[in-house]
Parts: structure tokens; sequence; C-alpha cells
């Protein structure tokens, strides 16, 4: 069975050859695109870094190493197309595809060197994605929130969340832990009568006990009379949840496939809609292998036996980019609740793969 595995691929000369001259022209686009979206990301982001007193150099490159990451996921796929039609049109403007095909091999096999460098890609995106955009894009984020002054220290831990409880609004600076070993830090609530301010109440912390939250240490101030009160410890929130503070901002681009599943489960517990997420923690997955399906749709074209080698290509890359738009197209109609989850992230990859296959076969005969 291994050695019939073996006879489909070319020779491992030639194999490792195409595979090599793939991901060659492949991480060559990529640098290029990065270099050049993060000259013009920086262009526009520079100004707002700068500004703020004590910022220089450093945090220039602080943005840098935390942006590249995010412009690497967006364009590696793109990369991939782009890497698979160069060496297409370069072995086709030195018959080596001619020559390949004359010895017998089909389509499929000459096609097989680039999909198996392709699923190296895939993998080695989905871990890239995991482990540092993840953590990059919430680093960032966080940032960005306070007008990139000195960069939080991320320690897992929730901040700077709001929660409606009636007519009231409680605010809490920091969240640790999780379900009803929560511990809220900076805690304010905003006591209204409709939309009118009454009267806030502030505390260092907060736990939940029973059906609310026992804040420590509270204040009252009246806004009519500007008068301040000494509470000591008293329940707040009464009704209020503990994932209402957990999971008050749940952002999939920010989060691990794990830690998105995790909260994901916990919303689902907690009763609220998860579809939007749900697609999005699929697309983690279908979104990496894209760089398995880029050599097919490029091949479509790219090993016909036709002339007019540029305008193949151009076509290949249309194919390509229509792809994506479709792919974009399909999580957004997720996100809007229109698709299910499942079939959002997963019904561009497997329609492009069928029209690429299709057409593949066509042209064999």
């Amino acid at each position: 069975m291994i050695h019939a595995l073996t006879d489909f691929f070319p020779s491992k000369t030639v194999s490792f050859y195409m595979a090599r001259s793939f991901l060659i022209n492949t991480f060559a686009f990529l640098f290029g695109l990065v270099l050049i979206l993060q000259t013009l990301d920086l262009l526009s982001e520079s100004g707002r870094i700068l500004a703020f007193p004590g910022n220089g150099d450093a945090q220039v490159w602080t943005y840098v190493s935390l942006r590249a990451p995010q412009i690497i996921a967006t364009f590696l796929p793109f990369s991939v197309l782009l890497g698979t039609i160069v060496t297409f049109s370069t072995m086709n403007q030195n018959s080596e595809i001619i020559a390949l095909k004359a010895s017998g091999l089909s389509a499929h096999q000459v096609l097989a060197p680039l999909m198996i460098a392709g699923l190296g890609v895939a993998i080695i995106s989905f871990s890239f994605n995991d482990r540092v955009v993840a953590r990059a894009s919430s680093t960032l984020a966080a940032w960005k929130k306070v007008e990139y002054g000195p960069l939080p220290i991320d320690r897992g831990d929730r901040s700077n969340v709001w929660v409606r409880n009636g007519s009231h609004l409680i605010h809490a600076q920091q969240i640790k832990g999780r379900g009803d070993a929560a511990i809220l830090g900076g805690v304010t609530v905003y006591e209204r009568d409709g939309a009118v301010l009454k009267s806030l109440v502030r505390a260092k912390a907060g736990r939940r006990e029973g059906n609310g939250w026992r804040v420590q240490g509270a204040e009252r101030f009246d806004v009519a009379t500007g008068k301040l009160t000494p509470l000591g410890d008293v329940i707040v929130g009464q009704g209020v949840r503990p994932d209402q503070f957990t999971l008050a901002n749940v952002d999939a681009e920010s989060m691990s496939f794990g830690a998105l599943s995790e909260a994901i489960d916990d919303l689902k517990t907690a009763g609220r809609p998860t579809k939007a997420l749900e697609g999005s923690l699929w697309h983690k997955l279908s979104g990496p292998l894209s760089a398995v399906l880029m050599p097919l749709l490029a091949a479509v074209f790219g090993i016909a036996r036709s002339g007019k080698l540029f305008v193949r290509a151009v076509m290949g890359m249309g194919l390509g980019f229509l792809y994506f738009v479709a792919d974009n197209f399909a999580l957004a109609m997720g996100n809007l609740g229109a698709y299910p989850p499942f079939l959002a992230a997963w019904a561009p990859f497997l329609l492009f793969a069928m029209i690429g296959e299709a057409v593949l076969l066509k042209s064999e005969e």
C-alpha cells in the first residue's frame, strides 16, 4: 500500500524540486506583501503611537511586532495562491509540465507534491494563528484601548466590562476567575431612574453571593446632594450572572481555538447565542486549510495543455480571489445568522474544491 502511494507522486527528486519552488515562491510573496502592507499601516498609525507622551521608536517597533502577525495570517493564503501560479508558470515556460505529462503522469500526480507542501503550510498557519496571532491580537486590542499608553500586562483576566442590570449599569475594572468563583475589582454601580443618574456606588472588590454580588467597603455618592455615604459591605447586582461579566466581550480573533471552544461551551450553558462564534471557531480550521485548496485552483489553468499562459495565470488568480470573496461573504452571513456556523465556514472551501476538481478532470479528458 505504501509502495502504491509513493507511485502516485512523481520521482523523489521532482517532488522535492516542485515543493521547494512552491515554498520559496510562497514565502517570498508573503515577505513582500507583509513588508509593503506593514509600511503602509505604520504610516497611518505611527502618529497615534507617538502622540502619547514618552512613546518613541521602541513603542513603534512594539506595534510592528504585534501587527505583523495579523498581516501574515491574513495574507498567507494569498501568498500560497501567487506562489502556486508562479511555480506552474515557470514550469510551463521551461516545458517541465509537458515533460511530466509526457512521462505518463496525470494532472493529479503533477499536483500532488504541491498539495502535500500546502498541507504543511496549513499546519504551520494553524499553529501560528493559535499560538502567536491570537495573543498578539489580544495585546494590541488592549493597547489601543489605552491610546498606546503603558502596555497592559495580560494575565488572562478581563478588564473594563460593563453590564446592564435593569435600568442600572455596573462597571468592573477587572474580573478574575470564572463562574461563582469570579472576583470583581474596581466596581462602580450607576444607579439610574430611567435615563436619569441618581447615585453611584463604588467599591474596591466584589464576589458572588447568592443571586447577587457582595461588594466590600462600598460608598454611595448622591448626585443631587453631592453627599458621600459609607455603606460597608452591601449586595448589588441582584440577578446578574457571572457569565455576564466573564463572557461580556468574547473576541474570536483574540482567542486560541481551545479558549474559544471553552468560551462557547460556557455561553451555551448560560443560554446565550453562540452561532457567530461557532462559525469563527470552524473558520479557524477552514482558513488555514485554504493553503491546500490554492494549488488546486491555480492548477486548473496552470497544468492545461493550451497556450496563452498569461491569460490562464490571470484566470487562476481570479478564481483564487473569488474564493476569498465567497469565504468572507459566507462568514459575514454566518455572523448575521443567515447561514449555519458549519456552512458559513466550510461551504466556500467545499464548493471551490469541487469546482477545481471538476475543471481539472474536464481538462484531463
